[in-house]
């Protein structure tokens, strides 16, 4: 502790402002879209690139999920200069530190930015010596239905089991001379009802929250001095496009075009008013200010910066290069999906067969769809980060889809709590395809038939814990998502004593306590009795719950302590904790379960008790039970590798195992296979791999920074050879600055000033 107080006395005068992050640039033109930079803002992404002289960019929006659940593109737009840009000094730069691309010669300026406050793309060109002609297309593919084929069923919530003749519907183009408006529409029939008369759920369909139906979806293209001259026919990768073209009247030395989008569900009124609302609220100057700010506090929040040219620094730079594509979706109303998020390209690019040559809509796993164990891996990292704001997405997310999982258990089994699926749809349903097209039977409808994904309903339980995070991290009010997270706790109370009283006539063992038949340990360890990680999961987020106060729902009258029968109207989550049984230690390992019927993937969910539940790691009791779990277990071994979402580097990091933490980072963080080093993939998924990136990113904190019964443990798996600096955030309003330089490490900042005290350094500098 002398140490400690001495070395915080000696603070570093380095500025304690975080370091912001470095431009991002290419010097030649790309060959195709699969060489794209991701630009945006807001809820909004862009992949632009130079090809053949030409800026294009994809522009995707969150949300604009189409009657089949795809996630729709917005299109795609096409920028000629004449004269070009000289590719001889042609720079394309991605400016981190401001949130835009710009593409240039040193003469010609071609700046590309979303607003971060309102859903509007701008294009803003500038000559500073010959007057330009310049020609702005829009290119659309969806121009007509498109029948879709045995793989690009894959795009929606159909996948495997869609019907024959399934077609993405046409979208709707009118263009002028005042501009190009194009839009796609959904009906009142969607999947959404495809999927209730599916799981029998006609009767309370009334009940149910639809975000499909009537939805609306698009913008308008325009700018000042531009006039419609042509519509063409064309195809770029191996989709037909049809194309608007504007050039300006007269040849410009500035110009500006403006991209407008909108999403509303209701009429056509509905939209084209919200449409006209955001454009008459657009003020350039204004708005590129205010949202260059708000990237440049962004970056102040937090930073991992190299010093030094170590084996680490391309997985330092591709962190920050990440954190930028998450954090263009900061105010999105639906979450970053995991496969793609909003830069997808063409799918021949990612995958040669030919069955992938489709439109660019395509991504595998749907587009609506949430698969749960793979974004709580993009989600988690962001309260280390300090950004709740991106958090809440994700929350918000299960908020709006947790009444109809209420609704499901009452009209199923008849007893409260939300049952919230691991492929669960948008509207909070299973996905249709898992919840299984060919059933016994006699099968319980509330019950996927899916080898992969039956029982598995714990996965929710990760985002409950997220919100409870964010309190703790930062004071967030999380009063709304208090509800919610009591109702996913009381499914697995109700619902594992309705189905005990339905195998014979006691609900609980001769120890009082739960017992989790059948469960599931993730989509591994099936039929399982007992399964660590759902034990795990309850312990940690009931434990949380009563220690913020919210053990009883002050609207109702707690049950008595002794009852073992759970009313419709009361819960206290204190009683639930001695409910629930103890997790498996054999052999001084943590088991998977006390028994599991079958392993059907590849996922070694007896570490979830090192993360994400932090039972086991660094400055937590048997720390030598979770380090023998990780190097010896046969499956965890068997299992392990650095591929999509794969968490063998995060538990490494959690268990301070410095080279092994190294050794996986450096694989999973480092460049990924296509031009832009961000763009993981496609793994287990698709490109970019997003949970790909998101499992890096928190194992590198924990690297840096580890938390613990009120300690702080700094570069707990760090190697002492790697020059760093960080800033990152912790429980209690804390942030801790801290940088390592030729072995010694430096304490530049902690506040509050009264956690300084809380600081435990690294066996090499003590």
């Amino acid at each position: 502790m002398r140490k400690i107080l001495l070395l915080l006395l000696s603070c570093s005068l380095l500025s304690t402002a975080s370091a912001q992050p470095a431009d991002y640039e290419w010097n030649t033109p790309s060959r195709n879209s699969s060489e794209s930079m991701p630009c945006g803002g807001g809820d909004i992404g862009m992949n632009v690139w130079v090809e053949q002289g030409d800026i294009l960019f994809y522009l995707s929006r969150s949300g604009s999920f189409d009657e089949n659940n795809t996630l729709l593109k917005q299109g795609r737009f096409r920028i000629s200069l004449t004269p070009a840009i000289d590719l001889k000094h042609f720079r394309q730069i991605l400016h981190l530190k401001d949130g835009y691309v710009e593409v240039t010669d040193g003469f010609i300026s071609v700046q590309l930015w979303a607003d971060v406050q309102k859903p509007v793309v701008h294009v803003e060109i500038e000559s500073l010596r010959d007057r330009l002609s310049v020609a702005a297309s829009y290119e659309n593919w969806r121009t007509s239905d498109i029948l879709l084929t045995k793989r690009e069923v894959f795009q929606s919530s159909y996948k495997f089991s869609a019907p024959k003749g399934l077609k993405t519907q046409h979208d709707r183009v009118v263009a002028d001379d005042r501009g190009i408006t194009f839009l796609h529409r959904n009906g009142e029939t969607t999947i959404f009802d495809t999927t209730v008369k599916q799981q029998q759920l006609d009767g309370v369909k009334h009940q149910l929250t639809n975000p499909l139906k009537d939805l609306t979806f698009g913008g308008r293209m325009e700018g000042a001095g531009f006039v419609l001259i042509d519509s063409i026919e064309g195809r770029y990768g191996s989709a037909d496009c049809k194309g608007w073209m504007y050039v300006s009247q007269r040849p410009v030395r500035r110009c500006h075009l403006q991209v407008t989008l909108a999403s509303a569900q209701g009429t056509m009124d509905d939209w084209q008013a919200q449409l006209t609302e955001t454009a008459r609220k657009v003020r350039l100057t204004n708005d590129r200010r205010n949202s260059r700010r708000w990237w440049n506090r962004f970056w102040q929040r937090s930073t991992i910066e190299s010093l030094n040219d170590s084996p680490l620094t391309p997985a330092i730079r591709n962190y920050s290069l990440f954190r930028y594509m998450l954090a263009c979706n900061a105010r999105g109303p639906w979450p970053t999906k995991f496969n793609g998020g909003l830069f997808t390209f063409d799918p021949e690019f990612v995958n040669v067969a030919p069955e992938y040559r489709l439109t660019p809509d395509y991504r595998n796993w749907g587009g609506g769809v949430h698969t749960a164990q793979n974004q709580r891996l993009v989600y988690w990292p962001m309260l280390k980060n300090g950004d709740y704001d991106l958090l809440l997405p994700q929350l918000d997310f299960y908020l709006n889809i947790y009444k109809n999982a209420e609704v499901r258990s009452r009209h199923y089994w008849d007893h409260e709590g939300a049952c919230l699926t691991e492929q669960v749809e948008n509207y909070g349903l299973p996905c249709y395809p898992e919840y299984g097209t060919k059933r016994p039977d006699g099968f319980d409808p509330g019950l996927e038939h899916n080898a992969w994904l039956e029982y598995e309903w714990d996965t929710c339980l990760e985002f409950c814990m997220m919100a409870l995070e964010a309190h703790r991290y930062n004071g967030t009010d999380i009063s709304r998502y208090v509800p919610m997270i009591r109702s996913c706790l009381r499914f697995f109370d109700e619902h594992y004593q309705y189905l005990a009283k339905r195998r014979g006539a006691k609900a609980l063992d001769d120890g009082g306590k739960l017992v989790l038949y059948p469960g599931s340990g993730g989509e591994t360890f099936k039929m399982a009795y007992n399964s660590t990680s759902t034990i795990a999961a309850l312990r940690t987020v009931a434990q949380a719950m009563v220690d913020m106060g919210y053990d009883a729902d002050d609207t109702v009258q707690g049950n008595d302590e002794g009852s073992s029968n759970i009313s419709h109207s009361s819960f206290l989550i204190s009683h639930f904790l001695r409910r629930l049984p103890d997790i498996t230690v054999r052999d001084g390992m943590i088991a998977p379960a006390v028994h599991y019927e079958r392993v059907q993937n590849t996922e070694p969910t007896q570490l979830y008790p090192v993360f994400p539940w932090r039972i086991y790691g660094v400055g937590r009791p048997d720390l030598d039970v979770a380090r023998r779990t990780y190097e010896q277990d046969t499956l965890a071994v068997k299992f392990r590798s650095h591929v999509g979402w794969k968490q063998d580097a995060i538990w490494a990091a959690c268990l301070g195992m410095t080279d092994e933490a190294v050794r996986l980072v450096r694989q999973k963080m480092g460049d990924g296979p296509h031009r832009f080093p961000a763009f993981w993939g496609p793994g287990f998924d698709w490109t970019p791999d997003h949970n790909w990136g998101g499992s890096g990113m928190i194992a590198m904190q924990e690297m840096l920074l580890q938390e613990a019964d009120n300690k702080l443990y700094i570069f707990p798996a760090w190697p002492r050879d790697c020059d760093v600096h960080f800033r990152l955030h912790a429980a209690r309003g804390t942030t801790v600055e801290a940088e390592l330089r030729g072995g010694r490490v430096t304490v530049i900042r902690v506040l509050p000033k009264e956690r300084q005290a809380d600081i435990v350094l690294p066996d090499f500098a003590k």
